[in-house]
């Protein structure tokens, strides 16, 4: 099946507009605010959005090659719309089978609206402390991680509530960012992908209506709804490493051609491809399970999408450290572009979940056990 030459077009032309700041974006901390504009003005944020209820009808197979090809010039941007766009992906899913999704992808084909994720950090727990007042809660909580929240609309994230009928629970909603209560704490100061805003959301006492709720849980054990989240998530966030990572082979792929009589060079060229194959192959593996929406949740189909999640994670580390290997002390250099390249591909390990809990929660199911 052929990607959308459109969609994937695009993704160059912006990426050479974005290309020439990401490096100073970077150097300085500093959201990606004006690629934001860009992305806007092309409807990119609704770009996943069926075409019925206001969108482009972008497939999600060929929104992850979107993100691969705009990490080739600036991971962080790429990285900050993956995290609005699985949120666009699991609702178009639950649209598409019948359950709560309609409303929000209208909210975002009609406004452009940015959503932000706040789930990495919670899990199947959860935090804060949800209070039951008179039409709906009153919401305490602090999320990191929220990507793309200094120009986010909307936040997806979840509560901790002790409800007095079923114990401990964990309730679903969005809620905008403009609402009275909410702060951003500006906090992001990090090791690579230090230009995607991914700063503390806090909730100080913040409405949110019954109505708003569009899931309540048990907390603590594992929910179906995370075998959607799971699966449309992690091709897309891992696209973007990938993408990362083809970039920083290039460069010492050109670095490298200076040196081809080496032949400890030529052999971590050689070291350095192999890696980025699987890389390739794991993002690429993923994607097919996903199946552009069409697959059927399961926990087994989550564990295999998560194992292949670390493998792509692992790989993709690896290929910056050997492309660093190869360039030798120039790579050592910012203005070689690999040791960014090399930091933004750290990152990908905290991605849920991270390399050890992945393997547990893959082991039980195949055991036969519960996922935690």
């Amino acid at each position: 099946m052929p990607f959308d030459t459109q969609i994937i077009d695009a993704a160059a032309r912006l990426g050479s507009a974005f290309a020439g700041n990401s490096a100073k974006f970077e150097c300085r901390d500093e959201f990606v605010d004006e690629n934001y504009d860009a992305l806007k003005a092309r409807k990119i944020f609704s770009a996943q959005v069926p075409e019925y209820l206001g969108g482009e009808g972008v497939s999600h197979r060929d929104m992850c090659a979107f993100l691969r090809r705009l990490a080739h010039d600036c991971p962080s941007t790429a990285l900050a719309v993956s995290m609005h766009q699985h949120l666009v992906s699991a609702a178009r899913k639950n649209h598409e089978d019948g359950k709560p999704g309609k409303a929000l992808l209208e909210k975002v084909a009609d406004g452009e609206l940015v959503l932000v994720s706040t789930g990495a950090n919670d899990w199947l727990e959860s935090n804060g402390e949800a209070r039951k007042v008179d039409g709906g809660y009153r919401i305490k909580a602090v999320k990191p991680f929220g990507s793309g929240s200094p120009r986010g609309d909307i936040a997806v994230t979840s509560c901790a509530f002790d409800c007095p009928d079923d114990g401990p629970s964990v309730l679903h909603f969005p809620v905008s960012l403009k609402a009275e209560g909410v702060e951003l704490l500006d906090d992001w100061e990090a090791m690579g992908m230090r230009a995607t805003g991914s700063q503390t959301i806090r909730f100080n006492d913040v409405f949110v209506p019954d109505a708003a709720v569009g899931l309540k849980r048990p907390r603590g054990p594992y929910h179906a709804a995370f075998s959607v989240i799971v699966t449309v998530a992690m091709p897309l966030i891992m696209s973007v490493y990938v993408g990362l990572a083809e970039s920083a082979a290039a460069l010492a792929l050109e670095k490298a051609k200076a040196r081809t009589n080496d032949p400890v060079t030529v052999l971590h060229v050689g070291e350095m491809q192999n890696l980025l194959v699987t890389a390739q192959l794991a993002v690429d593996s993923m994607i097919a399970l996903c199946d552009d929406l069409a697959f059927a949740p399961s926990e087994e189909l989550a564990s295999q999408v998560l194992v292949r999640k670390t493998i792509c994670a692992n790989a993709v580390i690896a290929v910056t450290e050997k492309a660093l290997e190869v360039c030798g002390g120039s790579g050592f250099m910012r203005k070689a572009g690999i040791e960014r390249l090399l930091r933004d591909a750290h990152a990908s390990q905290f991605h849920p979940l991270p390399e050890k809990r992945q393997q547990m929660l893959t082991d039980r199911i195949a055991l036969g056990l519960t996922p935690v």
